[in-house]
């Protein structure tokens, strides 16, 4: 693989290969990055419900999520801003969704900027190619005693992209078919595919899922 320049990306713009919405302004382009911008979404974690039983902490369950949103949506208006606590972790949308062709994945990294405030943010992994939607930015502040002010709008991560050697496996009738393509960001995270792969998890059986589940392409 190899990392795109900013003749390369600029060329893929152009022929619409790589697809940015709302388009990029001359601020974004980097010499081998695009910088993208906070939308005005953000999720804040609950941290309690009310239920039958009474007041109950939330339990983030990755094998029994049921679909539920542990987090509160807070949607911003023109003008706004939003403030991160001391400690607090946040997750927001970026402004801008993107479509990626079929041989260009992916990573999201924070700018410079935002370390040197405080605020960390943890890397979202590989962004598959072929993906389209927007992109979500989990983000910590780290201070003790600070409270940290962002705004929709500002230049807040950085995308690599990086030119693949082969053909992606999940692309169908060259359209990417992943789990969160094109999903609305508030949704939150979602269960694994299998059901089996799941069971055997919870039961704490993990060689008999590597046992059944061997590789083989």
């Amino acid at each position: 693989m190899s990392v795109l320049g900013k003749s390369q990306i600029y060329e893929k713009i152009q022929k619409k290969e790589l697809i940015f919405s709302p388009a990029l302004d001359k601020f974004q382009l980097g010499s081998h990055s695009v910088d993208l911008r906070l939308g005005f979404t953000f999720m804040v974690p609950k941290f309690w419900h009310v239920t039958k039983k009474g007041r109950e902490a939330i339990n983030i369950d990755y094998l029994d999520n049921k679909g539920k949103s542990n987090f509160d949506i807070v949607e911003l208006e023109q003008g706004q801003r939003f403030d991160i606590l001391p400690g607090e972790y946040v997750i927001f949308s970026t402004f801008e969704s993107i479509k990626l062709p079929k041989n260009i994945m992916a990573v999201l990294y924070p700018r410079s900027s935002v370390n040197r405030r405080g605020l960390s943010v943890d890397l979202t992994g590989i962004i598959d190619a072929g993906y389209e939607g927007h992109l979500i930015i989990p983000v910590r502040n780290n201070t003790k005693s600070q409270t940290i002010r962002v705004y929709p709008g500002e230049r807040f991560c950085q995308l690599v992209f990086e030119e693949l050697s082969g053909p992606l496996s999940e692309l169908k009738k060259n359209r990417y078919h992943g789990r969160y393509n094109n999903m609305d960001v508030v949704k939150g995270f979602l269960k694994e595919k299998s059901s089996t792969e799941i069971n055997l998890i919870f039961k704490g059986d993990i060689k008999k899922l590597k046992d059944k589940f061997t590789l083989g392409l």
